[in-house]
């Protein structure tokens, strides 16, 4: 659907752009969260990752998917909610596994300068997960909250 309809490669790809500014968003409030509060890092992706949702929705309603309007802003609010929480419930197992194993693979294998191996393992393993969950979130929210949007 995505690769023959030019329309929807352009949701998609504002979907992405939607994804980066939510991304930033949860990098930078991940990253504050464990350098100023020591928030450990399972809790401050949880944190970041709520952040992040809350500025996607109002980006993907507004910019990726403006022709959505027949459903009540709260309905949509809730069905995108529930598929971050489903995102989430993906997101966090998977940060927390590759965590170990990234910070481990960077403490052995790269050099010791401005970045500890916790830093980039930290980083590393939570872009792995927004890119999964990414994939996960556009479609589930272009055939469940979006559903009104024609293809």
């Amino acid at each position: 659907m995505i690769i023959n309809n030019i329309k929807e490669r352009n949701r998609f790809l504002k979907f992405a752009i939607v994804g980066t500014i939510g991304a930033v968003i949860d990098f930078g409030i991940f990253n504050f969260l464990i350098s100023f509060f020591g928030v450990s890092a399972v809790w401050s992706s949880v944190v970041s990752f709520s952040c992040a949702v809350i500025s996607n929705f109002l980006w993907n309603r507004k910019w990726t998917y403006p022709d959505s309007r027949t459903k009540p802003v709260t309905r949509q609010l809730f069905q995108f909610c529930v598929i971050s929480l489903v995102g989430l419930g993906i997101r966090t197992p998977l940060f927390a596994w590759l965590e170990k194993i990234l910070t481990s693979i960077s403490g052995r294998l790269l050099p010791r300068f401005a970045l500890s191996p916790t830093f980039i393992g930290h980083n590393a393993s939570l872009a792995v997960a927004i890119i999964v969950v990414l994939i996960w979130n556009f479609a589930a929210n272009r055939y469940w909250t979006y559903n009104d949007v024609k293809t």
